[in-house]
């Protein structure tokens, strides 16, 4: 099976922390050189030098918050003549939780400008230099509320699936050329989002956080949360020559949780 990613260049969003950091580890470890973008620039400098360098990379980090999407696709642009991006990884923190009938319409339009609008900027900027090197990957990372809608999260909901079908009718345009898009979503995982979630709902119900952590993981058939890594060995692969033929999927990592094929 051909996982090498050597000679590779991969830009991974929100890679300053969690499933981003370890999804570059990962694409590091199999030979890509990788591009860190994330808004917290001191978390970046300390996290770069971590990735493996044993097929000779140097990595980098570039700055972006994507709360500001001017800002987000100048740098794309920036990025994009610096030389091919071959492997994208979208992946943004999620919205706030909350009741959808409760949410403020700029919630769901900074959702739609943080997710969205920021992965179309990105795939604009770096898609033709996929099809002149003749290899591309596009990865979003978004949640297991594509297959179905997580209680309580309405904002992310709406986004997510909005998402998908953006990746959906993007897998089919670029189909073609061999470039893939593909979605990973990653079930209750083991991340400061997730910690996030548990508090506010505590906070929102009066209860101990501890309390909404033993509820949600008695949802989760293998009775545990996941690792940012088993999110990231997923993603790695879909980088991979071996996923060529892979493309305009959605795939859980939940533990079982999610109920539906």
């Amino acid at each position: 099976m051909d996982l090498s990613l050597q000679g590779k260049t991969a830009l991974v969003c929100g890679s300053s922390q969690g499933i981003g950091l370890a999804t570059a580890e990962e694409l590091a470890l199999l030979g890509a050189t990788c591009i860190l973008l994330a808004r917290n620039e001191e978390r970046l400098k300390n996290v770069t030098p971590l990735l493996s360098v044993g097929n000779g990379q140097q990595h980098r980090y570039e700055v972006a918050d994507f709360s500001d999407i001017a800002q987000v696709t100048a740098v794309a642009a920036k990025i994009a003549t610096e030389g091919p991006v071959h492997i994208l990884i979208n992946n943004t923190g999620g919205p706030a939780g909350g009741p959808i009938l409760s949410a403020d319409t700029t919630a769901f339009t900074t959702a739609f400008s943080q997710h969205l609008l920021c992965n179309q900027v990105l795939a604009q900027a770096l898609v033709p230099g996929m099809i002149k090197a003749g290899f591309g990957r596009i990865i979003n990372i978004i949640s297991t509320s594509v297959k179905t809608p997580i209680k309580n999260l309405g904002v992310s909901n709406t986004t997510r699936w909005a998402v998908a079908a953006w990746s959906k009718t993007l897998a089919t345009e670029l189909a073609p050329h061999g470039i893939t898009v593909n979605n990973v979503l990653p079930g209750s995982t083991s991340t400061a989002r997730l910690e996030g979630l548990f508090n506010n709902s505590a906070a929102a119900r009066n209860v101990a956080p501890a309390v909404v952590e033993a509820e949600w993981l008695r949802e989760i058939p293998m009775q545990r949360f996941g690792e940012a890594h088993e999110i990231a060995a997923l993603v790695a692969f879909l980088a991979s020559p071996a996923a060529a033929y892979i493309t305009g999927t959605s795939t859980a990592v939940d533990g079982g949780k999610t109920p539906v094929i």
